[in-house]
């Protein structure tokens, strides 16, 4: 089976949207290199009204998704177990790290929330991890979730075809990734800089890992900082490895 992502939602119409396009697309429809599942949580309403929603408790604006709907939704799904997201403003960021592990997956099933979020109850009942994609309030979790499909799909051996491609990509290794340019040579008075037309491989790997340590430096400080901590333990690591190849061992 190929890696399934299933989105509990109110809105199924929303989707594909991005997913569905470019090599993803292609991917998707034509490779089968991955699958997408939508299932309409309004269908698990006992509401005659079909109502799966209610005040919250305590009081409070807004309505909150109840959990027995959701629940009933969650336990309709088939299959091998897959992590279960729920997008959520106060949930873990998303990083590439959660990414790449979940694209090892055979899949995720995906919440997404509408109002004022979902009956804590269900979340952790179910085992729902709360994830956000980053410091904004949406309107609902659909536009999430796509961002995490995405994320994790374009990971999948084959989807984007050049696997070599991901490897220099922001957060692969800690750092942002180092500006790109492409014809003309010249644009608006503004030259490609110099180094990446030298034809000097070294050269070019240099300057870029330059640019991505500035850049990552500049923009995310925490980035940076978390990569200080990390070299010097690394060049540890490779001295003790060249030593011990020194004596022979």
């Amino acid at each position: 089976m190929p890696f399934t992502a299933t989105v509990l939602t109110m809105f199924p119409e929303a989707f594909p949207g991005p997913l569905g396009v470019s090599l993803i697309g292609t991917a998707w429809r034509e490779k089968g290199l991955w699958s997408l599942e939508t299932l309409d949580i309004r269908g698990f309403s006992e509401d005659r009204r079909g109502f799966l929603d209610d005040t919250p408790a305590g009081g409070g604006p807004g309505q909150v998704l109840k959990a027995d709907v959701v629940a009933r939704a969650h336990d309709s799904l088939t299959g091998p177990p897959r992590p279960l997201l729920y997008m959520s403003a106060r949930g873990r960021p998303l990083t590439q790290a959660r990414c790449q592990e979940w694209a090892k997956a055979d899949g995720i099933v995906v919440l997404c929330g509408r109002f004022e979020g979902v009956d804590q109850r269900v979340l952790d009942a179910r085992g729902f991890e709360e994830i956000s994609v980053g410091d904004a309030v949406l309107a609902g979790g659909e536009a999430a979730a796509m961002v995490v499909i995405e994320a994790c799909v374009r990971l999948i051996p084959g989807v984007l075809g050049q696997a070599e491609s991901l490897s220099s990509e922001s957060f692969e290794d800690g750092l942002l990734e180092h500006p790109q340019y492409t014809r003309p040579r010249t644009f608006e008075g503004i030259d490609i800089p110099e180094v990446l037309l030298s034809g000097d491989h070294k050269r070019v790997a240099a300057w870029r890992q330059d640019q991505r340590e500035e850049t990552t430096r500049e923009r995310r400080p925490d980035l940076w900082a978390a990569h200080l901590e990390k070299r010097p333990a690394e060049t540890s690591a490779k001295s003790q490895l060249k030593s011990a190849k020194a004596r022979g061992e």
